[in-house]
């Protein structure tokens, strides 16, 4: 029996400045959608009767409007599952919310739609009613609980394991095509290829090393891969973490370290002393209201990323990116005296001689 597969949307490939040198286009890519370190990710599921969508069944052509609303009993396994990838020890935190104007992550259970998820930093990019997570199928059946850690992964910014090119699948492509065509999955020959057969660049991967027992590895039957020989009988991951799961994530997503942030003072610049996907973090305590801008100096390619404290925690403000161009990353926000802020920035890589530094002016 064909399983039920996370389906990820095509997105269209990252733009970077040309001439990029291999060692800097390689760290933008590998994280360009990876959370800063620290980060409180806010998650809140869709809990209105008007919070549907119309579905079309690929069988009969009738549409329906189907709700996003999940059971209670959903929406546990789903909590349960983010607190065991934070349970690892990783440096980002969940906190569920009920406002959805709050949540980086907003989670539907629109049943016979799939399950999916944006990865990492691409949930920012969806709209506050439009879901960035969805459950297309029962998580309490018997081996679906990998489904939700599948989903979280993608959140976390991981990407579908068998499509490492390290992976050495050789497939039987028109055997893939004819599976998933079928019931449950019903996928056009683009979203096979997109979601299966397609090999992502060696800069997107989590690791150099494939992982068939990852969380982020589909299942799959006899006949449809051809190579590696011990797998053409099919491929059954656990469905659990994995090893190199574990690891990947404490490796980007370390625990954070005494002592804490140190201030950023306006008109002040900090010197950086980072290595390529280090991450420094800082507080900053206006001394009046008004707009500023946070910025990184020298040679370096960064992401600036200012969070607001609010209630005892960090909650996202605004971000910006530099994606390997000429220019440094530069980010103006409104900062209020009284409040408190925290400026991160995760270095990609640098190049060149003279120190890279971070200003608050």
């Amino acid at each position: 029996m064909t399983a039920r597969y996370c389906s990820l949307a095509q997105q269209s490939a990252p733009a970077f400045a040309p001439g990029l040198a291999a060692e800097r286009l390689s760290a933008l890519a590998g994280g360009r959608r990876m959370w800063v370190n620290g980060t409180v990710l806010h998650y809140c599921f869709f809990d209105r009767d008007s919070d549907s969508s119309v579905l079309s069944d690929p069988e009969t052509g009738r549409t329906q409007r189907v709700s996003w609303v999940g059971s209670k009993e959903q929406r546990d396994v789903v909590r349960e599952c983010f607190l065991e990838w934070h349970s690892l020890g990783i440096g980002l935190s969940f906190v569920e919310v009920g406002d959805r104007s709050e949540a980086e992550l907003r989670i539907g259970f629109q049943f016979g739609d799939g399950s999916w998820s944006t990865v990492g930093k691409d949930a920012l990019r969806v709209g506050l009613n439009e879901r960035t997570m969805n459950f297309g199928w029962d998580l309490t059946a018997p081996g679906e609980r990998g489904t939700a850690l599948h989903e979280i992964g993608h959140a976390l910014g991981m990407l579908h394991e068998h499509q490492s090119p390290f992976a050495g699948i050789h497939w039987d492509d028109e055997a893939v095509f004819a599976d998933l065509a079928g019931p449950p999955n019903f996928w056009s020959r683009d979203k096979t290829f997109f979601n299966i057969l397609r090999k992502l660049d060696p800069n997107e991967v989590n690791g150099s090393v494939w992982d068939p027992h990852s969380i982020m590895e589909y299942p799959f039957s006899a006949g449809l891969i051809l190579e590696p020989e011990q797998f053409r009988a099919g491929l059954n991951p656990p469905g659990v973490l994995s090893k190199a799961d574990k690891e990947f994530v404490r490796r980007w997503y370390p625990p954070a370290e005494a002592p804490g942030p140190r201030e950023l003072v306006p008109f002040r610049s900090v010197p950086l002393r980072l290595g390529p996907a280090g991450q420094a973090d800082f507080v900053v305590e206006p001394p009046e209201t008004r707009e500023y801008t946070v910025g990184t100096f020298g040679h370096s390619d960064t992401v600036v990323v200012v969070f607001e404290e609010r209630g005892g925690e960090p909650r996202y403000l605004t971000a910006r990116d530099d994606g390997g161009t000429p220019h440094n990353a530069t980010v103006r926000a409104r900062l209020v005296k009284g409040r408190r802020y925290f400026v991160r920035v995760r270095l990609y890589s640098s190049w060149g001689s003279g120190e890279t530094a971070v200003m608050c002016w």
